[in-house]
């Protein structure tokens, strides 16, 4: 319900999701949900993070590596150190380890809210990897280093430089970790041949990645990003054509509904949290403490970004750095979310010796509110954002697309030209050839440049054409079916059949 209210009110549906987890926490004999700590990071992060990586670019990755390591490496160290710093100074009896697992735990940005408007604004191609690709990176790092920070707290020794040396071994050791899993993967993948089992397969290798890792005593999350990275580029093309499109699908309910049940989660634990410590602190000081994290957050993100891309302008090759208004949105897409909250609730319920785990209540509380803060006012602000600066889609993408079709079909009229020496009659082959070669002419309108008003007024006619032709084989399929004539088996699969061709002649022409 919340999700699609977000659509009608064209707003990303995460917003909308920590603001209806946050009121159904507070309705009157709604019972208070908890999955034990131990369990969240296993069960929330490797499929969201498997995921995750299986969409991270190597080119774009290259093409904006410096903003991405500053924003995922450096931003990320000094939010963690700046946050530590204020809590451990502004709240009393608040420890330092446990102030670094406040840090880490807010370190990470989330994606999915602001790629999601993003994408339906069409801003540059290039500003979204930058986004997505600091966001992986950023909670790799990030859960290390919390990580290692719960350790410190449950057993009660923390050294900075002993913890450097122990976040290094944990990444080294999860990297390998990962790679290993993700070679076994592909060579197994690659002799399946069923689509529920390779699926299975899939939804299952974050897992594989992250236990053996953990066991290890390194870095699981580490091992899932380094894994997903490999096999987005060495085990996909051996996959047939329905997994790919039935593991897109499953990829997509999988990543929602995970974020869905955390902010519901949260939402339904808040009020209990709120009781605990409101009987220690007053409402005003919890309100303060959260100004003053969200404020760290936020600001901090703001001022390193402008001043990390400033004094890179001149040694970047040109093309290379974002511009002051790509700068501006990266700056001000730093909402938090699912990886943030799976953290939070993940903190362990005792610390050494068997006593509580110091503040982690409050530590819930203030993630939750850097979360609503950065969502509610970042990501409501973020599209009249965009529209302000006038950013566009790169025409550059655009002319990627059409050449990568153009390709794709040449190579296919290739192969078809040679299809009667196969011994294939031609009468056989008319009908193939003729499509590719209508399609050719349809990519081609854009392969010169921008479309005239004609021929975007002849592109709405073909797709409007493709869907009332497609739409009227349906019904007829359908009423065949109520009229007792064919089975539903038989109507399902020819109508699979009509849904894929109405999917494939829709893409023909190129948006713009």
């Amino acid at each position: 319900m919340l999700t699609t209210l977000a659509r009608q009110l064209h707003v990303a549906f995460p917003i909308l999701l920590v603001l209806g987890g946050l009121v159904l926490g507070f309705v009157p004999g709604v019972p208070s949900v908890a999955l034990p700590p131990n369990l969240v990071l296993l069960l929330f992060l490797p499929p969201l993070l498997f995921v995750e990586s299986l969409s991270l670019s190597f080119r774009d990755l290259l093409h904006s590596i410096r903003t991405i390591v500053s924003l995922a490496g450096g931003l990320v160290v000094a939010t963690i150190g700046a946050v530590a710093v204020i809590i451990h100074t502004l709240v009393p009896g608040f420890s330092w380890a446990t102030a670094f697992v406040l840090g880490a735990i807010v370190g990470p940005t989330d994606e999915v809210a602001a790629t999601a408007i993003a994408e339906r604004l069409e801003v540059p191609a290039r500003l979204i990897a930058v986004i997505e690709d600091e966001s992986l990176l950023n909670d790799a790092f990030s859960l290390v280093a919390y990580s290692v920070a719960v350790t410190a707290v449950v057993s009660g020794r923390f050294s900075p430089p002993v913890a450097g040396v122990d976040v290094i071994v944990a990444a080294v050791g999860g990297i390998a970790v990962g790679l290993a899993v993700g070679w076994v993967v592909a060579q197994v993948r690659r002799r399946l041949n069923d689509p529920p089992v390779e699926l299975t397969f899939s939804l299952l290798t974050g897992y594989a990645a992250y236990l053996p890792a953990n066991a290890l005593h390194w870095s699981g999350v580490l091992a899932v990003v380094a894994c997903g990275i490999y096999l987005a580029r060495r085990g996909a093309p051996h996959l047939s054509a329905q997994v790919r499109l039935q593991s897109q699908v499953m990829w997509e309910l999988v990543t929602f509904l995970l974020n869905g049940i955390l902010f519901i989660l949260v939402g339904l634990q808040l009020h209990r949290i709120l009781n605990a410590i409101s009987t220690s602190l007053p409402v005003s000081q919890l309100l303060l403490y959260a100004l003053v994290v969200v404020l760290t957050v936020v600001v901090l993100r703001v001022l390193w970004v402008f001043a990390t891309e400033s004094a890179w302008l001149r040694p970047a090759r040109r093309g290379s750095r974002l511009s002051v208004n790509e700068t501006a949105v990266v700056a001000w897409t730093g909402m938090r979310g699912a990886v943030s909250l799976a953290a939070a609730l993940a903190i362990p319920l005792a610390a050494g010796g068997g006593g509580h785990f110091p503040d982690r209540e409050l530590i819930i509380f203030l993630t939750y509110a850097v979360i609503l803060s950065t969502l509610a006012v970042q990501g409501l602000t973020l599209p009249v954002f965009i529209q302000w600066l006038g950013l566009a889609a790169d025409p550059r993408e655009q002319r990627e697309e059409v050449a990568a079709r153009l390709a794709a079909l040449q190579a296919g009229l290739e192969r078809l030209n040679s299809a009667s020496r196969d011994g294939v009659p031609e009468e056989m082959i008319g009908a193939l050839r003729a499509r590719l070669e209508n399609t050719a002419r349809q990519v081609g309108i854009f392969a010169t440049g921008e479309p005239t008003r004609v021929q975007r007024a002849e592109q709405a006619r073909y797709r409007q054409i493709v869907r009332e032709v497609i739409d009227a084989e349906r019904q007829a399929v359908v009423s065949l079916r109520d009229e007792g004539i064919i089975s539903d088996d038989v109507m399902r699969r020819v109508a699979r059949e009509l849904d894929l061709e109405q999917v494939r002649l829709e893409s023909v022409g190129v948006e713009s």
